[in-house]
């Protein structure tokens, strides 16, 4: 260090001792010497400073004896490794999606509709939980890992004999669950694999696209689906109203008691014209004790289905024709039998505000209390009321009692007059009729008063007309 210093020393020296200037001055070598000492005190102030600095910055750790600029130094690679680590965790989570609700619904019968005869008012709680991982690649196809978690407590209200296999679709809850505990289940967990059908050989061009699907799957996310009436946590309660009655009222799936079952899709879709994307699929799904584990997966729930969409007055609506078989259906009289049906869903904006919907079910073979389903309605927004998030709901249905059922209903007496079997003789169609107005309460929460009335429940002309008064509240993100 002293070296520098008299270095630096000779070379200030040695430029003022250039031969053609003349002899300084004794006043003028006094000014010299001491901008010397000056420069030589400046120099010594920045050795000190310099080691300081490294003193300072051999540690992360911040001190208010720091030098400023150690300070802003540290501040600034703070900052960016914080980005940095913030940047990594974004990755990682890049393409993770987690949704959550809870749902809670109220209902309130009156004695003549109820199985026990008497008054009944009650509520239940139902949560789900769904996330959704990235599942690796495969050359240009991309996977996707889904799980979806439900739990919940309470049975709901208990009707007497109806068609409508609930009214409450949102309970969620067994028998055998202690009356005190909440009852959880990992409803759902598959795998699917998205593979891009390339023309031009550039993935981010495919417009068409293979997707491979198996694990425990609820049927109804790729079957029948409707914009307008499949979510009983958002919109319709009954259950004639939120999938083809056929399928899930009259028990044609055959799902597990919850509505799943273990299963494979293959599904093609096709992206080439914005609004008028269609596809093909086909599902195989465990049927009966095939469908919660117990017992073979023979006989299994086969559907196909084509949709569309389609574009009326540049509005956008969605059209579905599907083809069911089960081999192991079962029949009103506790048998299993092969059954089979064909079912249709549409819905459709007719303007802005109005989204209407239909469903049409056919059973073509098997033994099934109705053989008919048919429910139409509608979803009003209300804009026209300043209230675009709201949202009012009004269905019809009509379930008719199959021809087998009405025969088996009545047997023979000893003296040959005809009796009722099923303690009721079933004839005509149950019809059901829904309301709903969702209440947006803020951007998580939603309110919705409820009514139904179900009239000639299980076919019964001379059964007194069921009405169903309820509350739904959901919270979710």
């Amino acid at each position: 260090m002293n070296f520098t210093r008299n270095l630096m020393v000779a070379a200030v020296a040695g430029a003022f001792a250039l031969p053609a200037l003349p002899t300084l001055a004794a006043d003028d070598m006094s000014v010299l010497k001491a901008e010397l000492k000056r420069l030589s005190e400046r120099i010594e102030s920045l050795e000190r400073n310099n080691k300081e600095m490294e003193k300072a910055l051999a540690t992360e750790r911040v001190s208010e004896k720091e030098p400023e600029v150690v300070t802003r130094l540290k501040a600034v690679e703070f900052q960016t490794l914080s980005m940095q680590k913030q940047a990594r965790q974004i990755e990682a989570l890049e393409g993770i999606t987690v949704g959550a609700s809870l749902t809670g619904v109220v209902q309130k019968v009156g004695a003549g509709s109820t199985a026990s005869g008497v008054d009944e008012t009650r509520a239940n709680y139902r949560g789900d939980i769904s996330v959704t991982l990235p599942g690796g690649e495969m050359g240009n196809a991309e996977g996707k890992i889904f799980g979806h978690f439900r739990f919940g407590q309470g049975t709901g209200i208990g009707l007497r004999p109806t068609y409508t296999s609930s009214a409450n679709t949102t309970a969620f809850e067994v028998g055998s669950t202690p009356a005190d505990d909440s009852f959880g289940i990992l409803a759902q967990a598959w795998y699917q694999l998205k593979i891009p059908l390339m023309d031009d050989g550039m993935k981010a061009n495919a417009r068409e696209h293979l997707h491979l699907t198996a694990g425990k799957i609820d049927p109804f996310v790729f079957f029948d689906q409707n914009a307008a009436a499949d979510d009983e946590s958002a919109r319709f309660m009954n259950n004639a109203f939120v999938h083809n009655p056929l399928l899930d009222s009259g028990g044609d799936i055959r799902a597990d008691a919850y509505g799943f079952a273990p299963g494979m899709i293959v599904q093609y879709a096709n992206e080439r014209q914005k609004g008028a994307e269609w596809g093909l699929s086909l599902g195989m799904f465990g049927s009966g004790p095939g469908a919660n584990f117990t017992g073979s997966l023979a006989g299994p729930f086969v559907i196909a289905q084509a949709e569309t969409a389609a574009r009326i007055n540049y509005l956008p609506g969605n059209y579905r024709a599907y083809l069911w078989h089960n081999g192991r259906g079962a029949g009103y009289d506790g048998i299993e039998r092969k059954h089979a049906g064909i079912g249709f869903s549409a819905d459709q904006k007719v303007t802005d505000d109005v989204t209407l919907f239909g469903r049409y079910g056919h059973q073509l073979t098997g033994k099934t209390r109705f053989d008919r389903a048919l429910t139409l309605g509608a979803e009003l927004a209300g804009t026209p009321w300043a209230r675009a998030s709201d949202g009012v709901g009004v269905a019809f249905g009509a379930l008719r009692t199959s021809n087998d059922f009405r025969n088996d209903s009545l047997t023979v007496d000893a003296d040959g007059d005809a009796v009722p079997d099923f303690g009721y003789q079933a004839s005509g169609s149950e019809k059901q009729m829904e309301i709903y107005y969702r209440y947006k309460f803020n951007s998580h929460v939603e309110l919705t008063p409820d009514l139904q009335w179900i009239r000639q429940p299980g076919g019964n002309a001379g059964a007194a007309t069921v009405k169903v008064l309820g509350l739904r509240a959901k919270v979710g993100f």
